[in-house]
């Protein structure tokens, strides 16, 4: 029990100690790593190599600080094929802080955005700070970063392999075509061979999370027909893009919101049969770019053919790119009782904010009233 008495321990000492634990057991460690890390698309990216890689060890969840990368790798067992860690980023060095208990061997960077201005600073900022995770590369390790990143593409010794849907890529990607339920199959072409999947994962965005994790499996060496054979059967984490049907379809991306995911949201869901109904609360930390992102966002729902916006909290410009489809409601519970006004059976719904915003509850009673 604490008493008074009781030292109290700050969470950095906490960290410190996971991650020098965790420095020991990866050197124990007779396996590949891989670490991710991007604006948008490292839990998806990890998802899909994890499946893609039989044997490989990732965490179920996003667990990409100072506290998840340590206790990702801390419970990797011993015989397992590939250790995946997704890596986060809240400033510039918080990455290069963990090199010691990461040490990859293939350090991907799935893109860079405008996500976390108010704690990079500006974009060069958040670049400098993604690029850290490939500074941890030794000169027998490969990058692999978008094709249309030039921020990424900086001296250093070793390898980089690009992705993107661009000729001079080393690993071009393409949507083939997407179910009623928003999944795409795609292909990836590298090294003059084109191999095809059927992802289970919604949204066509994703087709690139696959190219940057095809891309790493393509590093190791792997047999990528064995990977590609594989990588359809990931489910992906929940809250991301986790689609619900029932009298109407609840799309859950509650977990996070930024313009690059709520514009691939909003694309996949506008592209799925039944009215539309976007859900949006704030997009956070987005400092100086805050309002003409969020206008951005409601003028593309407007360009998308969106049906209804209803905005929940304080609007930081959805409605003024909206004009005039948006309505603005104070809280979940205000926005819950808005839309089952007006929902009908067939509609397709979006939910997506930040995590402060936390709409997952609005999703989940949304999901309980579709089933009824």
């Amino acid at each position: 029990e604490r008493t008074s008495a009781t030292p109290r321990i700050e969470v950095t000492d906490v960290a410190e100690a996971l991650v020098s634990c965790a420095a020991l057991r990866r050197s124990e460690l007779n396996m590949p790593v891989v670490a991710i890390t991007g604006s948008t698309g490292k839990t998806s990216t990890k998802d899909l190599l994890h499946a893609g890689i039989a044997g490989s060890w990732a965490s179920p969840k996003s667990y990409n600080n100072e506290v998840g990368v340590p206790l990702t790798i801390l419970a990797t067992p011993s015989d397992a094929t590939a250790l995946i860690v997704e890596v986060g980023s809240r400033g510039r060095g918080h990455i290069r802080w963990l090199s010691r208990c990461i040490r990859p061997d293939v350090s991907v960077v799935t893109n860079l955005g405008v996500v976390h201005l108010e704690t990079f600073g500006s974009e060069a900022g958040l670049a400098d700070a993604k690029y850290e995770l490939i500074e941890m590369l030794d000169e027998h390790g490969t990058a692999v970063i978008p094709a249309d990143e030039p921020r990424l593409v900086r001296n250093r010794e070793g390898y980089s392999v690009t992705f993107g849907e661009t000729e001079d890529a080393d690993i071009r990607f393409e949507v083939v075509s997407t179910n009623d339920t928003g999944c795409p199959t795609i292909s990836i072409t590298a090294d003059g061979v084109t191999r095809f999947a059927a992802l289970s994962m919604v949204g066509d965005h994703q087709a690139v999370n696959a190219a940057a994790a095809f891309g790493a499996a393509r590093a190791l060496g792997l047999d990528l027909d064995a990977f590609m054979s594989h990588v359809g059967e990931a489910t992906g984490s929940d809250w991301r893009m986790d689609v619900h049907t029932g009298r109407f379809t609840v799309v859950n991306d509650a977990y996070n919101a930024n313009p690059q995911s709520v514009e691939a949201a909003l694309r996949t869901v506008t592209s799925m049969e039944g009215r539309c109904i976007a859900v949006l609360g704030p997009m956070a930390e987005l400092g100086p770019v805050c309002e003409r992102e969020h206008r951005r966002m409601g003028a593309l729902a407007v360009d998308l053919g969106v049906d209804e916006l209803i905005v929940v909290g304080v609007d930081h410009g959805y409605a003024l790119g909206a004009q005039g489809l948006a309505r603005n409601v104070a809280d979940s519970r205000a926005a819950a009782d808005t839309l089952l006004g007006t929902v009908r059976d067939g509609d397709v719904v979006l939910v997506k904010a930040s995590r402060s915003a936390a709409l997952e509850q609005l999703a989940v009673r949304l999901i309980k009233e579709a089933s009824t």
